[in-house]
């Protein structure tokens, strides 16, 4: 089922199948989201939730035994329900059930919630905890965007601008064996707000900035200004991808409490980088926000 929320000439369309961003236009019509064409990357919007990336042989352990989890967890191949809905926002909720307990023990509600506000869209993420015991788990996003987003334009013309000086290395994935390299990094550059985009920078899959000092970045084009600024203000790290090849439109801006495994991590959920711990009972939020420039 998919649900358009709108605001003064702004629309967003969100699928409840993974609460996936679907769509996000301006006033003029101009879409701003990836369309998920399979012959490139046939999601939008996934939402990241228990694990983000992949972990080791596709198995990991929790309170000592073993479960299957799928790359990026099993939230974007979920049902979730509407729990409200209005012009402007919606929220979406999924609780653990039998299919969620074959690959995470924990008894859990994720929501959702979308509000659109003039040229900005606000996602913000609820976990809640309902089980007895403390719960692990990471949590990202993974919207894909339009890029250029003329037809006179090339992927070459835009770049991505941080709200701080970054140190501009990212981690390097190992693509044999589908983990991080702990102690091997990509230089960019120097020391920076600013990283022009070229296709060949993804000829190694994802670029991985770890704990940026910023919390905001922009993919645009200079020459007109036009594009999109996500706030990721909850989030400690961001990786940028489009896949390899060069040739698809788009490029997903990632913010991520978590990742994939690191060549030397063990095969313990607890013992993954940035896993997030929330004791029985509570519930934890996380905000994004992205606004049309």
């Amino acid at each position: 089922m998919r649900i358009t929320i709108t605001d003064r000439g702004c629309e967003a369309v969100i699928d409840s199948l993974g609460a996936e961003l679907k769509s996000f236009k301006d006033p003029a019509g101009k879409e701003y989201i990836w369309c998920g064409n399979p012959e490139y990357w046939l999601r939008s919007s996934p939402l990241l939730f228990p694990t983000i990336g992949n972990v080791r042989n596709n198995r990991t352990i929790i309170n000592g035994a073993e479960y299957p989890m799928a790359k990026h967890g099993f939230a974007k191949e979920s049902e979730f329900t509407v729990l409200e809905q209005g012009i402007n926002s919606v929220t979406f909720s999924l609780s653990d059930n039998a299919f969620t307990h074959e690959s995470y023990p924990f008894a859990f509600e994720l929501r959702l919630t979308y509000e659109l506000t003039m040229q900005s869209l606000n996602m913000t993420y609820q976990v809640i905890n309902r089980d007895q015991r403390s719960m692990l788990y990471h949590i990202g996003a993974h919207p894909g965007f339009n890029c250029p987003l003329e037809e006179n334009e090339v992927f070459e013309d835009y770049l991505l601008e941080f709200e701080k000086d970054e140190l501009l290395e990212s981690y390097v994935y190992d693509l044999e064996n589908m983990c991080f390299f702990a102690k091997k990094r990509m230089v960019h550059g120097n020391t920076g707000k600013v990283l022009k985009l070229s296709k060949n920078l993804f000829d190694n899959d994802a670029l991985y900035f770890y704990h940026t000092n910023s919390h905001s970045v922009k993919l645009k084009n200079p020459t007109t200004g036009r594009g999109i600024r996500m706030d990721y203000p909850d989030f400690s790290s961001i990786a940028f991808w489009t896949p390899i090849g060069g040739k698809a439109p788009f490029l997903c801006l990632e913010p991520w409490n978590g990742s994939g495994i690191f060549e030397d991590e063990d095969d313990c959920f607890s013992h993954k980088r940035d896993i997030q711990t929330l004791e029985a009972g509570k519930e934890k939020y996380y905000r994004l926000r992205i606004t049309i420039l």
